[in-house]
Parts: structure tokens; sequence; C-alpha cells
């Protein structure tokens, strides 16, 4: 890209000083907003293709897109990405550090392979549920909450996150998967994609978010109840009509596109005003208006109090994105 600009100079008949002091500065732009940039297609084929699971991890993919987005890719192709038992570890392991990540803005999820997950792993998780320990029914069942409590925090630390989590959709999303993607902030699938609370089909009710999270998600309680009660599968038209996802791609690599796109426009903006705005609109959706009018007057009380708000103003008044002012890291 820089060769073309000084082509480009070049070109219109700069002199050599003109032309060497052009792409110094275009070559600073390029070193300060880099991050903020719209990753291309080329990115998302890459980030479609990894070579493997990331170390300490075994079930997950995790990259850096831009400097300021991370990808968190579920990892275990040959076996349809079903969630083993590291997988519900590794999971609150990667979304606490995340959380705390200075230099994460935004996050995007997918899976590898041919689908993006096939849910639970039954072979592997059948000694941890099926086979629970105790000396009596009361023991027992105190080591079983204990557990499922546990299970519910691989997804509900997603939603802790407060760094928005964008999810990309591709072929089945199955069981968990479901309980999954509802604990995310923005879901993206591709035409082929389909959805299905399977827990009815082997024998109980969904304990992970599908039943908690996917009412305030799609609104529709018959919907809802329909799905959780007959195990259907969803497909992507009726996921998007219903509010499930918002949007549809014809393919995995417009769909990875598309993600990232979001993910850089979030990632551009002040993380005060993104990562307040996360925590207030899942606030507000589990109390009254009241409450969260309240809540939001008290978190501005202080939030308002920062060098961003000027920057972002600014820009609107230069008529500007405020993707072109730097902000500092959160």
């Amino acid at each position: 890209m820089i060769v073309s600009v000084c082509s480009l100079a070049k070109r219109s008949g700069l002199c050599t000083v003109q032309r060497a002091m052009l792409a110094v500065v275009f070559r600073s732009a390029v070193t300060k907003y880099k991050g903020l940039w719209l990753p291309s297609q080329t990115v998302a084929r890459a980030m479609s293709s990894s070579g493997g699971a990331t170390p300490p991890y075994t079930t997950l993919a995790i990259s850096r897109p831009t400097e300021s987005i991370t990808h968190v890719e579920l990892h275990r192709p040959e076996k349809r990405n079903a969630m083993n038992s590291a997988f519900w570890s590794e999971m609150v392991t990667c979304f606490n550090e995340l959380s705390e990540d200075p230099e994460c803005r935004a996050v995007v999820v997918s899976g590898a392979g041919k689908l993006f997950t096939a849910g639970i792993d039954l072979m592997d998780m059948m000694n941890n549920v099926l086979q629970p320990e105790g000396d009596d029914t009361a023991r027992i069942s105190w080591g079983l909450k204990k557990k499922i409590r546990k299970f519910q925090e691989t997804f509900s630390v997603i939603e802790k996150c407060p760094k928005p989590v964008v999810v990309a959709i591709h072929g089945a999303c199955v069981g968990a998967g479901v309980d999954m993607i509802t604990a995310c902030d923005i879901r993206l699938c591709t035409q082929d994609a389909w959805f299905q609370v399977k827990e009815v089909d082997i024998g109980l009710a969904a304990d992970v978010g599908t039943l908690q999270r996917l009412p305030k998600v799609i609104g529709s309680q018959s919907l809802v109840n329909e799905l959780a009660l007959t195990a259907r599968k969803m497909y992507a038209d009726e996921a998007k009509s219903s509010g499930l996802v918002s949007r549809v791609f014809a393919d995995k690599e417009a769909m990875m596109a598309g993600a990232l796109e979001i993910a850089g426009e979030i990632a551009g903006r002040s993380p005060v005003a993104v990562q307040g705005t996360k925590i207030n609109l899942i606030y507000a959706r589990n109390h009254s208006v009241a409450d969260g009018l309240d809540y939001i007057a008290t978190w501005n009380m202080s939030m308002l109090q920062t060098e961003d708000l000027m920057k972002s103003a600014q820009a609107a008044l230069e008529k500007k994105s405020p993707k072109t002012k730097t902000y500092s890291k959160l």
C-alpha cells in the first residue's frame, strides 16, 4: 500500500523531498491506526484456517487479527467442537483474562471446521454427571449442584466480560451451543446455520443458560417454549426474523469479515463508553426501568469524568469518526 501511495505521489509531480515526507506521514498513520482498521477478507480467511489450539489451551485457538480485537475459536474440529471437560474450564480462564486485558476491546467467537458446535461431548462428560459421588442423596445432590454451577459459569463469564463479544455461527449450533451464544452480545450466522435446543431429547432440562437467556433474546415466549419443548431445528431465516441473530451471511468467509468489521467499529470507540454501555444494557435487561435509570446515573457520575468524552465530542464537531481519535487503554 505504501508503494502505491509513493507511486501516486511521483505521478502527481511532487519533488523527491515531498514524496519522502508523504511516505513518512503515511507510515506513521499506518502505525497509529492499524489496530482500528477494518480487517480484510484475507484476514478473515486466515482466521478461519488456524493451525490448532493455542497452548496452554487444548480446546481453544486464540489470535489477534488486530491490536484491539481478540479471536476465540472453538477448536476441536475432529469432534465437531463438542464441549469436553477441558473446554468448560478453559473458557472461564480465557474470558477472565480477556476481561482484564487492556489491549483487548472486542472479542469475536467462532468455531473451527464444518460447524460451530455439536454441544456437550456426552462421552467425555458421562463420568462427571452420570456417576456423581456422595454417601447419600443429600450429598450427591449437593455435589451435582456445584458441578452445574461450575458449568453455568463457563457461559456466564462471557456475559460478565465487559468487552463486547460478537459470535459467528456456521453450520450446526446444538444444545450447549445455544446456551453459549445467548450469553454473547451480537450474534451472526451463515445461511446454512441451524440451531437446536437439544436437551429434552437427551432427557434433561437445559441448565446452563438457554432457558434463562433465550426468552429475553427472542422476546416470544411461545416460540421459546416450542423450541425448548420439541427440540426442533431453527434455521437461519427464522433465527433472523425472530431476533436470535442480527445478520445472515452467504458463507463463513463473508460472515467472519462481517464479524471483524463490527468488532472493529466497537474497538475504535471509547472503551469507557463501550464497556459502560454493555454493563448497563445487561443490568437494564435484568431490572426495572427505574432501577436501570438509577444505576446509569450512579455509573455516569464518575464515568463522565473522562478525557474520552472530550475526544469523542471533538471528533463529532470535526465531522469525523471517533475511530480517528486515540483512546487510552482501560
